[in-house]
């Protein structure tokens, strides 16, 4: 090996005295920027200033309650862990299709109760959620997990023998599908964005093309991956949910972007570059 992506001894940051486990340390850390990014987007849509600091606490904690109970059902090891390991979610494990159906649960209720336009909100959300999620990928590396098959390639990150799956204590770098999935959720913001502006994207668009890239990307991770995980015919059971997810939010998509086609013949004077709004 000529090159390859060094991991951190252990999964703690010491700020001065005080040590931090780096895992959490990311997820507020892109908790923090997802919620800068949203904000200017919801009031660019008509919603009131200040609804995402009024909304984001609770669908965090809709989100990390969702993530750990998808992963206690998916991929926790209940033999080693046992029951109160359920509660160390600075160890990692949580999932990100339960951290997104806990936070959407969460953030449907409170736009039901306070009268808002859910699509329109997932729609502002949605890109920054992707942005959080390219900084707490980051977590997995301090802790040495979700990695992909042993691979010898320059940028394969370096797993301690402690943190090798059974069958790989003999193998040192293996396929870094957290530094992956990291910039792919970067350029799904960037791809997101830039198409609102271009297209006059209707309600529903945006969240529904973010969902098709994340899930489409996610796949093939999944696939690449050699951790232990719950599996469907011999295919990971996230593997089968990417997909399913991914054909569903491209139909979504492409329904969607008939209607905008559709709405531009029907009203070519009324088309502009800003995003449809709807009262909050």
């Amino acid at each position: 090996m000529l090159a390859f992506i060094p991991s951190p001894s252990d999964g703690i940051v010491h700020i001065g005295p005080v040590p931090l486990h780096a895992y959490g340390l990311m997820l507020a850390i892109g908790v923090i920027v997802a919620t800068r990014l949203a904000e200017p987007r919801t009031l660019a849509r008509g919603f009131e200033p200040g609804l995402i600091a009024n909304v984001a606490t609770k669908v965090v904690i809709g989100g990390v309650i969702g993530a750990r109970v998808y992963h206690l059902f998916t991929g926790y090891n209940w033999t080693r862990d046992g029951f109160w390991g359920i509660f160390a979610i600075w160890r990692g494990g949580l999932s990100i299709w339960g951290a997104v159906g806990g936070g959407v649960i969460v953030l449907y209720a409170i736009a039901r109760h306070r009268h808002l336009d859910t699509l329109l909100l997932l729609d502002a959300i949605g890109p920054a959620v992707a942005v959080a999620q390219a900084i707490g990928r980051w977590g997995n590396w301090f802790n040495q997990e979700l990695f992909g098959r042993p691979s010898t390639l320059p940028w394969a990150v370096e797993i301690d023998r402690a943190h090798r799956p059974a069958g790989y204590e003999h193998v040192a770098t293996f396929q870094p599908t957290f530094l992956y999935e990291s910039l792919w959720c970067l350029i799904i913001w960037f791809v997101v964005t830039r198409a609102e502006k271009r297209f006059s994207f209707v309600r529903g668009q945006s969240f529904s093309l973010y969902v098709a890239m994340y899930t489409f990307e996610r796949f093939f991770m999944e696939l690449l991956r050699v951790d232990k995980a719950t599996d469907v015919f011999g295919i990971r059971f996230n593997a089968l949910v990417s997909a399913a997810l991914c054909v569903i939010a491209t139909a979504c998509y492409l329904g969607l972007d008939r209607r905008r086609r559709r709405q531009n013949r029907d009203e070519p004077s009324t088309t502009s570059d800003e995003p449809t709004t709807a009262p909050s």
